[in-house]
């Protein structure tokens, strides 16, 4: 994978200062609110999810024709080019809905295999309470509005953070014990609710391990890509009937995927 264009950088980081900046505009004027319940009673999505990720589609379409689109709110194109933008207009709805800032806006940019790490080119992240835009991909040094972040330095999980989210009803459950299995090496944990800016934290080395599963691509690969511009290692194993993916340091990354499967070799794609 070769660095991503200078253009495609600066289009990615406008994008999501865009759509952040929109959302949080609804929200203060109280016309993002508007709530409706999509798998669950915390699964949520407003009038401002649905409009920021139009004005990123909108722009794509006009400046992008031929990228593929798929956004969380149900924007979709096929790709003419191999390249697909993945959009995650508010990523933490349920606590921009609750009045809490850990919310952003983000998307990360794939040329190859959908969803697949080793396809990423860059991703962009937009915090509004922060006023800071992330940017970064394996072959594009991590900044945070236009400062590089350091390389991250490794940490074993026992001198971890770890950063997940688990639906209470599921600790029970075979994934609640595998879960349970990493959650017991970790030194702390950490349940923000929303995993794009769990991966600006773990980016900037203040957190040092995401642990989740069942992600879909437009929560997962936009701080993927954050992680990997600074040195870091994301994979993915099968553990308990479900897909976990991770990212982090490497030695966390790679106690917690052998605490998943246990006794199973590990399996998956890492970058």
């Amino acid at each position: 994978m070769t660095a991503p264009a200078e253009a495609d950088v600066r289009l990615a980081a406008e994008l999501v200062r865009g759509a952040g900046s929109l959302a949080a505009k609804m929200r203060t004027a109280g016309i993002g609110d508007s709530v409706e319940t999509k798998t669950s009673v915390s699964d949520l999505v407003t009038a401002a999810d649905k409009a920021a990720e139009k004005a990123i589609v909108d722009r794509l379409a006009a400046e992008h024709p031929g990228d593929g689109i798929l956004g969380e709110e149900g924007s979709a194109r096929e790709s003419a080019t191999g390249r697909v933008w993945t959009i995650d207009p508010v990523d933490g709805t349920y606590n921009f809905v609750r009045g809490l800032d850990w919310w952003c806006s983000a998307l990360a940019l794939t040329d190859g295999a959908p969803g697949d790490v080793n396809s990423i080119v860059l991703g962009a992240v937009y915090s509004p309470a922060e006023d800071a835009v992330y940017v970064g991909g394996p072959e594009l040094p991590t900044t945070r509005n236009g400062i590089r972040l350091d390389a991250m330095p490794d940490t074993p999980l026992s001198h971890a953070c770890l950063t997940t989210y688990l639906h209470p009803r599921k600790l029970s459950h075979p994934s609640g014990e595998a879960y349970v299995r990493v959650a017991a090496r970790a030194a702390s944990i950490r349940i923000l609710g929303s995993g794009s800016m769990d991966l600006t934290a773990i980016a900037q080395g203040k957190l040092h391990l995401f642990c989740q599963h069942s992600v879909p691509d437009w929560d997962r690969l936009p701080g993927a890509a954050l992680v990997l511009g600074v040195g870091g290692t994301t994979i993915q194993v099968e553990a308990g009937g479900v897909l976990w993916s991770l990212a982090g340091t490497p030695t966390a990354v790679a106690e917690a995927a052998e605490a998943l499967t246990g006794d199973q070799s590990t399996s998956g794609t890492v970058a």
